[in-house]
């Protein structure tokens, strides 16, 4: 994988539900410049997903999927592995130098390509959208790059990160974040944010990965702006919900 180093900072992220906001430390790390391509994430198959060709990001990727991916590409590189997988949990080692989903903290950092905007160009030159009137994904970095290098972080694909979208209201439903080829301008910003199951299957999803660290020690409940800690904090409501919420169970 093409990968781009991305310097330490500091990044605010917001939460409209619970109408907070948070600033974020960020260590050094590094991202994918592009989507994980068709031809990258199956090899042998590139054109099974709704795919423009092997060049356009895999789409149709499961949260799941994307894990396992992650740890076989490490695993085909030498490089230690960043998840675990017990009984369908996948925990996340915090020192390992192998393949990850970014967090939201550095996928939000990384997309802004150091600017402060919620899109760092004009949408039509710099992501997929429904601007342009496509039917499905479209070979990756064809458009602008971002400050940091790193093309269609808006529109193409909504790409997993590590993330639980909201633990209090979807229990373990993973982040999606920066639109897709059929999503309107409003839905093609840095601070949009979506998600779905973790074995859920949407035809404009894909990822990109990420790689270092992300704590100092070895916990593997914490770093680059998530924390286990947290997210259970977060689904700890306590009043009476309402119709749909699904807290996330304590182990």
């Amino acid at each position: 994988m093409d990968v781009v180093s991305i310097p330490g900072g500091t990044v605010t992220l917001k939460d409209a539900r619970r109408s907070t906001e948070r600033s974020v430390a960020l260590l050094p790390f590094m991202i994918s410049a592009v989507p994980v391509r068709a031809r990258e994430f199956d090899p042998d198959s590139p054109d099974t997903s709704r795919s423009a060709g092997p060049d356009s990001p895999a789409s149709g990727v499961r949260w799941l999927d994307a894990i396992a991916w992650c740890n076989s590409a490490s695993n085909a590189e030498g490089l230690e592995m960043a998840y675990t997988t017990n009984e369908g949990a996948v925990r996340r080692n915090a020192t390992a130098d192998g393949y990850r989903l970014p967090t939201e903290a550095e996928w939000v950092y990384a997309s802004m390509g150091g600017q402060t905007r919620p899109r760092y160009g004009e949408l039509i030159h710099i992501g997929w959208t429904a601007l342009d009137g496509v039917d499905g994904p479209q070979p990756v970095g064809d458009k602008t790059a971002n400050g940091f290098g790193l093309f269609d972080t808006i529109g193409n694909v909504w790409e997993w990160c590590w993330d639980r979208v909201d633990p209090a209201r979807y229990a373990d439903y993973r982040l999606l974040q920066g639109g897709g080829w059929a999503d309107p301008e409003w839905s093609c910003r840095v601070g949009v944010r979506r998600g779905n199951a973790p074995d859920a299957i949407v035809e404009d999803v894909g990822f990109r990965v990420a790689r270092g660290r992300v704590a100092q020690g070895a916990d593997i409940n914490g770093g680059q702006g998530w924390s286990e800690a947290s997210d259970r904090n977060r689904a700890d409501v306590a009043r009476l919900l309402s119709l749909g919420w699904t807290p996330l169970k304590s182990d």
